[in-house]
């Protein structure tokens, strides 16, 4: 491939994103390997009350996604809220939160690499940096051929996520009615068992809070993926507004589900597979590690995906090299998908080295990060949404109550930032974050305030 301009070239990412890969990206991009591996980490620590850590994370995803929904419909475009941050707060902000999310996914990889290849060698067998090697290849030539390829597998990923959330919940719903006679389990009584609903207080929910932060990142992809499909907009509103209902159903029901089957004390084997196997599943562990195999493949193919449109975004701006605007005859990125594939292969790499300190501060950041990225998004929304009012334009999203609740919602993420700050079990992540987010912000201050304007923005990228 060659980076050297001709008249036929594409000048624009491709638009090869269909409906229902667009439709079927927004359903399941909040189900994350997170939920079926991380949840119990929460449970653990919040009780039976860690639904309610999942209402309040929920309920800002919501409210966030809400206020997304209105600055992407009015304007779609692939840099989604790292444009609008340049917007509404200047060009330091869209550089700084651009290049904090991009970096946010590059380090997304060696995480779901390493899980995929723990996961591949168990079932099947061989060393593990060869399956982290293979899984990490496959899905960057599927990122580089077509975006239609990554929406391709996307959907496929998608749909058995679905389904095993879906029959793992009705499962569980029959467990609680007593329809497995010979079952380990079955009722509600472990919500309220064995220490009460709030074993640990209500400390514990707020930390439980923190750690299901990870679990619901990725929700906003849809908002870059739409930009490459043919009606964006049509695509952004139904995503927005099923977001309530899955939510609702993939995480607040199969965690009730969870908490009500067993003692919050007893999850050993991940909380899915703990349930499955109390309630007599035969091969539980055997269905989870093709699940959650499943979850991981998913996640890694966003991550290249996301990492790779936020990048060529950032240099069609002026904010990163020119050359990751280097475009394939169907319009893929394909320097952008490299560089970030090679940069998190090189975190896989050092992972195996220093898997202690590498790992730590992988984990240790993911939260974070995402709380900046909503904050970046509730501060835009607040601006450039009486800008839109002002204007008399009606996009097909709207913020409810504005701009009282923006205003709650940017309050609240600082008052989680601050209690992360005084936890001892997030001080890490939130000194790792901060640091990280001090240097890409003074970067771009630096940028904006010794670079030449930035290019003219388009009304989108498609």
């Amino acid at each position: 491939m060659s980076t050297t301009p001709v008249t036929d070239a594409p000048t624009h990412l491709g638009a090869g994103l269909k409906p229902r890969h667009i439709t079927m990206i927004s359903i399941a991009g909040v189900i994350g390997a997170g939920l079926f591996v991380g949840s119990a980490n929460a449970i653990e620590k919040a009780g039976p009350a860690v639904l309610i850590s999942y209402l309040l994370a929920g309920t800002l995803v919501i409210l966030v996604m809400r206020m997304l929904g209105e600055m992407a419909t009015a304007n779609p475009d692939t840099g989604s809220f790292s444009v609008y941050s340049t917007r509404a707060l200047g060009r330091w902000a869209g550089f700084s939160v651009g290049w904090l999310y991009w970096w946010f996914w590059v380090l997304v990889i060696p995480v779901e690499a390493t899980a995929a290849a723990a996961i591949l060698t168990n079932l099947v067998g061989g060393p593990q940096w060869v399956w982290a090697l293979a899984v990490t290849l496959l899905l960057t030539v599927t990122n580089l051929v077509s975006v239609g390829n990554y929406g391709e597998f996307e959907f496929w990923f998608a749909l058995i996520k679905v389904v095993a959330i879906v029959a793992f919940i009705v499962v569980g719903v029959l467990a609680i009615v007593g329809v497995f006679p010979g079952s380990e389990v079955s009722g509600v009584k472990n919500l309220w068992q064995p220490d009460g609903f709030m074993p640990n207080g209500f400390g514990a929910v707020i930390t439980g809070l923190l750690v299901t932060m990870f679990s619901f990142m990725g929700t906003e992809i849809v908002t870059i993926a739409a930009a490459e499909s043919p009606n964006p907009k049509a695509g952004i509103t139904k995503a927005v507004n099923s977001v309530i209902w899955r939510i609702s159903i993939f995480y607040i029901g199969s965690i009730f589900v969870v908490v009500s089957l067993l003692p919050y004390n007893r999850l050993q084997d991940g909380s899915y597979q703990s349930v499955l196997e109390a309630i007599g599943i035969p091969q539980s562990g055997r269905i989870m590690d093709v699940v959650i195999l499943t979850a991981v493949a998913s996640c890694l193919n966003s991550s290249l995906y996301t990492a790779s449109r936020m990048l060529f975004s950032l240099g069609d701006r002026g904010d990163a090299p020119r050359v990751v605007r280097s475009l394939t005859s169907k319009g893929v990125p394909w320097v952008a998908v490299l560089l970030s594939m090679v940069i998190g292969f090189l975190a896989v790499v050092g992972n195996y080295v220093l898997p202690d300190k590498i790992f730590g501060y992988l984990l240790a950041t993911s939260g974070a990060v995402a709380l900046f990225v909503y904050l970046a998004i509730a501060c835009s929304q607040l601006r450039l949404g009486r800008t839109l009012r002002a204007t008399g334009e009606r996009p097909p999203v709207r913020m409810w109550l504005f701009p009282y609740l923006t205003s709650a919602v940017i309050v609240f993420i600082v008052a989680v930032l601050v209690l992360m700050a005084f936890d001892k079990g997030q001080q890490q992540a939130i000194g790792f974050s901060v640091i990280s987010a001090v240097v890409i912000i003074a970067l771009g201050v630096w940028r904006q305030r010794t670079a030449e304007p930035a290019p003219a923005q388009k009304e989108s990228h498609v």
